[in-house]
């Protein structure tokens, strides 16, 4: 295991308050629109998958 780097570490709460303020910031969403609703799913992917590759260990050709 490596000790996460100070910019890695960064990396890691850029992407988890991207996600809080995300949520802390939607609004009663109209469940009768699937326009919304997909776009909701989308935003919420794409910081989730930001999350997950910040968590990322690095492999020997990336470090």
């Amino acid at each position: 295991m490596t000790h996460p780097t100070p910019v890695r570490e960064a990396a890691r709460l850029v992407a988890i308050e991207a996600a809080r303020a995300y949520i802390a910031n939607i609004r009663p969403i109209d469940l009768t629109n699937p326009a919304v609703l997909v776009g909701h799913l989308m935003a919420a992917e794409t910081l989730l998958m930001e999350i997950v590759a910040a968590h990322d260990e690095p492999t020997g050709a990336t470090a």
